[in-house]
Parts: C-alpha cells; structure tokens; sequence
C-alpha cells in the first residue's frame, strides 16, 4: 500500500510538472498559426521618410479580404493626406509587404472598424463566442506593440481575464464633453473584458485569443495609463481592455 502511494504521488508530480510544458509547446503552436493573419495597420506615401506611417495592429476575418482594427487607430487615416494611400502591413521583418485597403465601416460606439482588402485572400482567424469567456480564463494577444521601426515582428503577450466590467471612456475635463461624449454616456454601458495584461499604443487592434484553440474572443483596444500618456510606454499599468467578438460578428454581418 505504500508502495501503490508513492508511485501514485510520483505519477502525480511528473503529470504536473509536464503540464506547463503542454501548454507552452500548444501556444507555441497557436503563434505560428495565427501570425499569418495578423497584420499592421497604418498608411503609405511614397514621398515621406519613412513611407510607412504605423498605426497600430489589425487582424484578418471572415472571406480573407475583411481586416478588423479598432476605430481609433483608422481615425487619424479617414482624413490623410491625399497622397496616401490606407493598407496594411503583410509577411514577417523587413520582407513585410504592404496591401491598399478601404475603410469600410466604422462602429465608433464599439471602437471597431472594418477594412477591405483587393487581391488574394489572406488566411482569416475564426471568432469564438464570446459569451463563454469567463473571469479567470487564460488568453492571450499578439500584435506591434512598439511598431515597425525594425521591420515587422509579432509579439506575443498572455493575459488573463480579470473582470466583465462596464465600458467607462470618460472624458479628460469637462470641457471635453461634446454632443457625441454626451449621447454616448446617456446609453447603457455594455461589457468589456478588463485583462491583467501589459500592452502598448500599437497593440491596439490586436486580436485577443485562446491559447489553446486560437479562437478569437476579444479586441485590444485600451490601456489604463497611469498619469501622462507618455506612461503607457515608460510604466505600464498591466490592465488592459478589449472589445468583446460579439460586437466585431455584428460589424462583419452588417458588411457582407
């Protein structure tokens, strides 16, 4: 009998410490399948130096052709300057290949916006629903957190998610509360996933997923910055927000 108990308590200890590495080797995986499907965001001028201007991170759904970001990244590109033309970023390091896109919905309220691409299909993530997210659950989210200064590289982060919580954008003083800000804070709030997770400015758009399947379940669209907005780079605050995929189904239903 104390034989069978060691054995048992041994069996035990080597199942444990084995389960970390699982989950490692199946993240792992997960990276390399996602990654041809997360792109950058920005806008090209052929004139500028650098050409590239990045915005942040966006990520390939539905047909192949449909890119979903979030509004705030495309919103400094609706108005560009003429001569540049809105795409995103392709491939890997200084081989990335930039593709034209068009803007083709907007869903402020959400922080979402959908472009179209021209061409060849790329690989797409499929979108898990997210009504099954629970507090706790393990994800994790890839993107450009500091942009593409030496090429384009994915990085990856793990989160986890802390709390459903109500949306709150409130506004830095009280002159700051347009009609828009106004009408927004008189709707009910809907939920967001808050993330014990560090992310950057150009994370934004980056897609949130189950590191074990891949499904997408959430949108990275805000970080909680502690004092000036220089702080989001020089000290992070580790809570991070994103968009449920409810909200990026109902965008690409409403596009087909």
């Amino acid at each position: 009998m104390k034989f069978l108990s060691s054995a048992l308590l041994s069996c035990l200890a080597l199942l444990l410490a084995g389960a970390p590495c699982h989950a490692d080797d199946t993240l792992a995986q997960v990276i390399a399948r996602v990654k041809p499907s997360i792109v950058g965001v920005g806008s090209l001028q052929k004139t500028r130096t650098p050409p590239m201007n990045f915005i942040g991170t966006g990520f390939v759904a539905g047909d192949g052709l449909s890119v979903l970001t979030c509004a705030h990244v495309i919103q400094k590109l609706i108005d560009a300057n003429p001569n540049e033309v809105i795409g995103i970023l392709t491939g890997q390091g200084e081989a990335a290949q930039f593709r034209p896109a068009k803007v083709q919905a907007v869903d402020t309220e959400h922080d979402l916006a959908l472009l179209r691409l021209a061409g060849a299909p790329l690989p797409a993530l499929a979108l898990g629903d997210a009504a099954t997210v629970r507090e706790g659950q393990a994800m994790a989210f890839t993107g450009f957190p500091l942009g593409t200064l030496l090429g384009l590289h994915h990085v990856t982060h793990r989160a986890t998610v802390s709390s459903l919580t109500p949306v709150v954008m409130p506004s830095e003083n009280a002159q700051r509360l347009d009609v828009r800000r106004l009408a927004q804070l008189q709707k009910a709030p809907y939920t967001v996933f808050q993330l014990d997770a560090t992310a950057y400015p150009g994370s934004s758009g980056s897609p949130l997923f189950d590191p074990e399947t891949g499904l997408v379940y959430g949108i990275v669209n805000m970080v909680y910055v502690k004092g000036l907005k220089e702080a989001a780079i020089s000290a992070p605050s580790g809570i991070t927000y994103a968009i449920p995929g409810s909200h990026m189904q109902a965008i690409l239903l409403k596009n087909k």
